[in-house]
């Protein structure tokens, strides 16, 4: 019965270290895809923790879960883990970590509702403000202009995703600039960067009280940005992107002194101004190796007692 708990345990100290080790990582920000993916996998380890956790756990607790689990074992594979001698707590912590996996899917399931929502009303809106012409048939745009005053461009993801740009924006870009915006956009989309936030963001949500999901949502916003950044840049150049964003952002104050929701892009500017070196090409895959290989760690802790015994 100590599987279950040491699987907890390195559950809690991955979900403690691990931000602090990505935080203090340098080459976070010069390789933001590998970062992500990074991120990607020490989550999935700790929630894979706790999923084999309740499993053993609940294994241990009741005969006929036993039963379903270890149905193809043989009996010392069984006896290996020591299910007969089950703590009284066995049963308090499977329901437990149960009740957290449906409260992660409910909170995931809100959070897809609430985006959907969302952009439900923004396409309603873009019906409203960029209504068709008469005798004009709908034809799913990637592009839709809107008049505004204020320079602004995103990306509305879905079954036909389109970008939104406005007519100040266009008579704000000049040359490629405008080419790299549309870049960094479908960067985004062509990524799926908003799976990525929506997970993110129900954990977070969910779970207001564990660091790590909040951390696993802060950095996904901002690593997102940066790939994109890197996507529009490749092809159009660093100086031209960053221009489109100072374009894009210059008015809204987020340059000046005092913070504003957007304080990223001075941060994101310097970046394309002043590119710091990407990591060697044997450098990156090893890392992304590694990280492949973290959420093998509690499949290998939950399995050893069972390959101990077959051995």
């Amino acid at each position: 019965m100590m599987v279950p708990a040491a699987l907890l345990l390195l559950g809690a100290l991955a979900a403690v270290l691990a931000p602090r080790l990505l935080a203090r990582a340098s080459w976070a920000d010069r390789e933001p895809v590998v970062a992500l993916w990074v991120w990607q996998c020490v989550v999935v380890a700790i929630l894979l923790c706790c999923v084999l956790s309740m499993t053993l756990s609940a294994a241990a607790a009741w005969q006929a879960v036993r039963g379903h689990v270890f149905a193809p074992a043989p009996h010392d594979v069984v006896d290996a883990y020591a299910l007969a001698e089950a703590s009284p707590w066995a049963a308090a912590t499977a329901v437990a970590l149960a009740c957290g996996g449906v409260w992660s899917a409910a909170m995931l399931v809100r959070e897809i509702v609430r985006a959907r929502g969302r952009r439900r009303r923004e396409r309603a809106e873009l019906r409203v403000r960029a209504p068709l012409l008469p005798g004009e048939e709908p034809a799913g745009d990637r592009l839709v202009v809107l008049e505004g005053e204020r320079p602004d461009a995103w990306w509305l993801p879905g079954a036909a995703p389109q970008l939104v740009i406005t007519t100040a924006a266009l008579r704000r870009l000049k040359g490629s600039q405008l080419d790299a915006v549309l870049a960094h956009e479908q960067g985004h989309a062509r990524a799926r960067h908003d799976w990525l936030l929506h997970s993110s963001a129900a954990l977070a949500n969910g779970f207001p009280q564990v660091p790590v999901f909040a951390a696993f949502r802060d950095e996904m916003h901002r690593l997102v940005e940066l790939a994109a950044d890197d996507m529009a840049s490749r092809r159009f150049g660093r100086l031209t992107t960053a221009l489109a964003l100072v374009e894009l952002n210059e008015d809204r104050g987020v340059f000046g002194p005092c913070p504003t929701p957007q304080a990223h892009v001075p941060q994101r500017v310097n970046r394309l101004l002043t590119p710091p070196d990407r990591l060697p090409p044997v450098h990156r895959l090893r890392l992304t190796a590694s990280a492949a290989l973290v959420p093998v760690i509690p499949l290998l802790v939950a399995f050893v007692p069972g390959l101990r015994a077959l051995g």
